[in-house]
């Protein structure tokens, strides 16, 4: 029978909690690449077997590693994502570190996404030994002006993320970046457009461009294709109809605000999700409203919320969780799981109604993925 695969990727390398179906007894395996930065971890829901990492050593640069048993060893990419040769004239960039990993449709074996920082986008067709740019992003005539430059970025650089699939189409992809905003594509990378109609954008001169927001995170539901994101200005649901996001942050508690880094989808029902709220106070603390975690979920697609805080700090909490530092597994009901910069992973069981610390001590979590492993 498969078990439930906790990946936790952190500043200072790779660990991996494990636990049976029922989820009461856990163990953990690691580090994995102790001392190295892993930015995102994930298990090929496909085979259940393979692992990508993408990892960051000091002195080595930025790489992906691959495992196909279950973690037991590693091997590095032979061709690591990197960006091409610049033209005459041109600035050209390297590859600061690979940020998010993406596996492809369950129709499309050996296809993975990378995703860079700078914003770069990146393909494997052979389950990451190789990869290559997407030159219909990466060598796009306006890609500088969607990312704008390095004073726009955040703080640890600018980063494409959030990268999903169109649970109907494979070749639909959507992206994220901070700083950018989403974008779509509808013929696996070649041609892109601007998705950002209905977002706020308070820290730019004009209130409603067409790009260059800060997507913090989103999501992609696999079986509706509703989209949703946790943006530097605010939660929205995208409307289709209207081609432009609904902020459905607005139902949040005024004093809670809507603002945060990472957003969570129920793997079945459309209508179900989950943020964690953050200080989005003048200063950008990214903590806890006053140090008291919590997170909220809406069973009605936003429309409401509830707090679900049961088991968590009562206060002097002052934390961050990172964009893909949360996640949920497949099993039912659902577990929800999130990683703190001060080295915890938390689980709930019952969709949020009560919480538990799986594990203190690990470095500052970066990522938490979980997965079904054969």
């Amino acid at each position: 029978m498969a078990r439930l695969r906790i990946l936790v990727g952190t500043r200072k390398g790779l660990f991996v909690l494990g636990a049976d179906r029922a989820r009461r007894k856990w163990s953990m395996q690691g580090p994995h690449f102790l001392g190295q930065v892993v930015n995102h971890a994930v298990l090929d829901p496909r085979d259940r077997r393979t692992m990508l990492a993408a990892v960051r050593a000091g002195h080595l640069g930025p790489t992906v590693y691959r495992s196909d048993d279950g973690g037991r060893s590693w091997q590095e990419s032979a061709k690591p994502p990197a960006f091409g040769k610049a033209a005459p004239g041109e600035p050209g960039e390297s590859v600061s570190h690979v940020f998010w990993l993406t596996p492809g449709a369950a129709s499309e074996p050996g296809r993975w996404y990378a995703g860079t920082s700078p914003q770069g986008l990146f393909v494997s067709e052979d389950a990451g030994r190789t990869w290559r740019g997407i030159d219909g992003f990466n060598a796009h005539a306006q890609r500088r002006s969607w990312i704008g430059g390095t004073q726009d970025a955040p703080p640890d650089g600018g980063t494409l993320h959030s990268i999903n699939l169109d649970p109907a189409d494979p070749r639909h992809l959507y992206i994220g970046m901070s700083a950018g905003g989403a974008f779509e594509s509808h013929d696996a990378g070649e041609t892109w457009t601007p998705l950002n109609r209905g977002c706020a954008a308070d820290f730019l001169p004009d209130p409603d461009p067409e790009y260059g927001h800060d997507v913090h995170c989103l999501r992609v539901h696999p079986r509706s294709g509703d989209l949703y994101q946790q943006n530097h200005c605010g939660i929205y649901r995208f409307d289709r109809v209207q081609r432009r996001w609904d902020r459905i942050g607005r139902a949040m508690p005024r004093r809670i605000g809507d603002v945060g880094f990472p957003l969570v989808l129920h793997p079945r029902d459309p209508q179900t999700l989950w943020v964690f709220p953050m200080d989005g106070g003048t200063v950008w603390p990214r903590v806890p409203i006053d140090g008291k975690p919590a997170l909220y979920g809406s069973r009605d697609a936003g429309a409401s919320w509830q707090r679900l805080d049961a088991g968590l700090p009562r206060a002097q909490a002052w934390f961050t969780v990172k964009r893909q530092a949360m996640c949920a597994d497949a099993l039912d009901p659902v577990g929800l799981y999130f990683g703190t910069t001060g080295g915890e992973v938390w689980a709930s069981f019952d969709e949020g109604a009560r919480w538990d610390c799986l594990c203190l001590h690990l470095p500052h979590v970066y990522s938490v993925e979980a997965a079904l492993a054969d």
